[in-house]
């Protein structure tokens, strides 16, 4: 945690679109954010490009000292990178809440659900970090160059986790990027968000949308879940 209270952020793939949109409203938001990189020196160029302010900051390393740095760890890498990255981190991360993006895309077929054995992206993840780390799972159906914008983006982000404390976290790290989070139940859940990215990513092209998310309509109130 910093002085503020706020935890320090490690963004593995920050150099990506998702996690340099994340890692750069997090920043803006007064958080400390470690920019991780296979290339140490890719992501200290990542966070020169990120203007510091409300108290934020924030720093490039290699993947492995940014997750050794962080409190909370966000995994922003491409579905065929994951395995090999939370290998790399897992040493780092046990003890530590860490969120997984993971959309399990499969190209050419990026429009096509493609699943993985395991059931979601977010499951194999915790299979893979093992029951030291605590794996929750967001920011999945969010268009990252619209994040990358800083103008407000008009998308809700569902939560997957086992336990609602943790999911609570990330929650609160939804809305400090400007997004409303919402709790979606356990891991397994999170089929379900990963699956719509192949069908986002088809209506933006059948329709010619730049950028379409998600919103749950209704009156919702605050549940005990």
């Amino acid at each position: 945690m910093t002085a503020t209270g706020k935890p320090v952020i490690g963004v593995i793939g920050g150099t990506g679109h998702l996690g340099g949109a994340l890692a750069g409203r997090w920043c803006q938001a007064g958080y400390r954010v470690v920019i991780g990189s296979r290339d140490a020196e890719r992501a200290r160029a990542a966070a020169a490009a990120h203007a510091p302010a409300n108290g934020g900051a924030v720093s490039g390393a290699s993947n492995r000292e940014a997750a050794r740095e962080a409190t909370v760890v966000v995994v922003a890498v491409p579905f065929a990178s994951q395995e090999a990255t939370l290998a790399e981190i897992r040493d780092e991360v046990a003890g530590k809440l860490v969120v997984d993006t993971t959309v399990p895309l499969v190209p050419p077929k990026v429009m096509r659900v493609q699943l993985p054995p395991e059931g979601s992206a977010a499951v194999r993840a915790q299979a893979l970090l093992g029951e030291a780390a605590t794996v929750v799972s967001a920011f999945h159906n969010v268009a990252a160059h619209r994040l990358a914008t800083g103008e407000p983006v008009d998308c809700d982000v569902l939560v997957f986790g086992e336990k609602r404390e943790a999911r609570e976290r990330v929650v609160e790290l939804a809305h400090a990027v400007g997004l409303r989070g919402l709790h979606a139940g356990s891991l397994a859940n999170s089929a379900a968000a990963e699956a719509l990215t192949s069908i986002l990513i088809f209506i933006n092209k059948h329709y010619s949308a730049d950028g379409a998310g998600l919103r749950i309509t209704g009156d919702l109130k605050s549940g005990a879940g």
